[in-house]
């Protein structure tokens, strides 16, 4: 069992507080930077003629980039101040957010998007580690990473609607000159509401290791892309190999640095690591099963982007609840009762899901709200365990690792889940195909079901009704196998919090880490 802090921590005031709604501001950026590319697209491709290549880098170089940076930038905040290095980013996140606004071809649009990316990395640590010096009471920690965890869920509800109004109005570069005065906003309340704090004894960051982590995570993420689009093939299951013989060579590396980029003791704190693959697994299943939802809202209901979106509204408000609920329950319940009963939540959500047929609307939505309030719960406490079992000079890197994981387990959800949904779905699709379609045809109503729609409106009638009927009972069967996988291994989690972290309670970080947090006190620079 972890020995209590017998220290009474400072508490936050009326600053750090502002400090928070500061925090949130790139928070609420990126996720809807992520959101309203999609809806941008049509424009684009009209205007910028990008081939099919140039398209997937345009929408995939972004998350790439940013997962390939998270654990450098993390580490690099640690030792040149993470204000320091959040005020940096900004700068750059608004130069690139213009030269994408009016880039005049593909591949300069693909070299901003880039440049966004390796930007947005040096954010999201940067907030997260500085909510964890900032609040050093659990209690007030525990609320603020609720808050900052509330801000991914507003961000993906209000992206696309403002995006969609951006796009009514004017042209397709419009939707990243939102980054501009969000950032412009960050430069100025930044030096005045935040402080500065970084590792005293933080060593030169190894450019090996940095080339290293950046190789492995692009690598391993771009095959799994790739095999989640078209299905498993020799050169992106070596190109995960490659990235996987990295890491483990970086692994290797940081074991033989008096300094590394990651310090790998942090492993063996079970607090840390349980989190840490919660969270990944949690993400996990939400992206895969996510990835679903959103096409069935469409596809097999027949229901308009925004239509589908207003749909996914009640999942948002009820992650925003469950994130702001979890800090108030951790007050009387043990967070390992709590992250339990948000799994639980999320796996009789995912049970729920198991019975949604062809026209099952409020199956789904009721399904999808239970799963994002047990989730918004379980991310807050998962979260708040990750950074605060870390000592307050590796807040970065713990950060950097919690989206890391995140990136992964996104990344590995839908290439893993949405490969074994499409091919029972594939499967009743090939069985069923009327005589005589060509292969080309046959070809595009088994890739997708946008396919088979596409199909069913160049036969005739009867034809064209039964292949559709056919096309959203096998999506809708593809759907419910994802809905199992998520229920059991959500149950898996449930049992592993409660066995792994029974004796947690929220700030009972080891003894140790507390001389490290007075020494960042004591190089703590305080905002003018």
């Amino acid at each position: 069992m972890v020995r209590m802090n017998t220290i009474t921590p400072a508490q936050a005031g009326r600053r750090e507080w502002l400090g928070l709604a500061v925090l949130m501001l790139p928070t609420l950026l990126i996720v809807m930077d992520l959101t309203v590319l999609h809806l941008a697209v049509p424009q684009l491709s009209r205007d910028l003629k990008p081939s099919s290549a140039e398209l997937l880098w345009i929408v995939d170089i972004y998350g790439f980039l940013i997962a390939g940076s998270l654990i450098t930038m993390g580490t690099l905040g640690d030792r040149i101040g993470r204000r320091r290095l959040l005020l940096i980013g900004a700068v750059f996140f608004g130069i690139a957010s213009v030269l994408a606004a009016f880039s005049p071809s593909a591949p300069i649009l693909i070299a901003s998007r880039a440049l966004l990316g390796i930007a947005g990395a040096t954010l999201m640590p940067s907030t997260l580690a500085l909510i964890r010096n900032m609040f050093l009471d659990p209690a007030q920690r525990s609320i603020a990473i609720g808050i900052w965890i509330s801000g991914f869920s507003a961000g993906s509800a209000i992206g696309p609607l403002i995006g969609g109004v951006l796009l009514e109005y004017f042209w397709w570069g419009s939707v990243f000159l939102l980054g501009v005065p969000v950032m412009a906003l960050l430069l100025v309340l930044g030096p005045l509401l935040l402080p500065e704090y970084r590792d005293p004894t933080a060593g030169r960051i190894d450019i090996i290791s940095a080339a290293l982590s950046l190789g492995a995570v692009l690598l391993v993420i771009y095959g799994v892309k790739q095999i989640a689009q078209n299905g498993l093939a020799v050169l992106p299951a070596l190109t995960m190999l490659a990235g996987l013989a990295l890491g483990i060579t970086f692994v290797r590396r940081q074991r033989t640095l008096a300094d590394p980029l990651v310090d790998l003791q942090l492993f063996r704190i079970p607090v840390f690591s349980a989190s840490l693959i919660m969270y990944t697994f949690g993400v996990f299943v939400s992206f895969g099963a996510f990835l679903f939802i959103a096409q069935y809202l469409q596809l097999v209901l027949g229901l308009s982007p925004v239509q589908a979106g207003l749909w996914s509204v009640p999942g948002a408000v009820a992650s925003i609840v469950g994130s702001n609920l979890a800090p108030i329950l951790v007050r009387r319940i043990r967070p390992a009762f709590v992250m339990a009963g948000g799994l639980a939540l999320a796996a009789i959500g995912f049970a729920l899901l198991t019975q949604a047929g062809v026209a099952s609307l409020a199956v789904v939505v009721i399904s999808w709200t239970a799963i994002s309030l047990g989730f918004g719960a379980t991310f807050t406490i998962s979260t708040d365990l990750v950074v605060g079992s870390a000592p307050p000079e590796r807040a970065g890197a713990a950060s950097a690792l919690t989206e890391t994981g995140a990136e992964l387990g996104g990344a590995l959800g839908i290439a893993v889940l949405g490969t074994l949904g499409m091919a029972v779905y594939r499967s009743r699709v090939a069985a069923a195909l009327p005589p005589g379609t060509s292969p080309e045809a046959a070809q595009a109503a088994q890739d997708t079901l946008g396919g088979v729609v596409a199909l069913a409106g160049q036969l005739s009638s009867q034809t064209g009704d039964a292949l559709l009927v056919v096309g959203r009972a096998a999506f809708t069967e593809g759907l419910q196998l994802t809905a199992v996988i998520a229920a059991v291994v959500m149950t898996g989690l449930t049992v592993m919090a409660v066995v792994v972290l029974r004796d947690t309670q929220m700030g009972s970080e080891p003894e140790a880490h507390l001389e490290s947090e007075h020494a960042v006190r004591a190089v703590q620079e305080q905002p003018r």
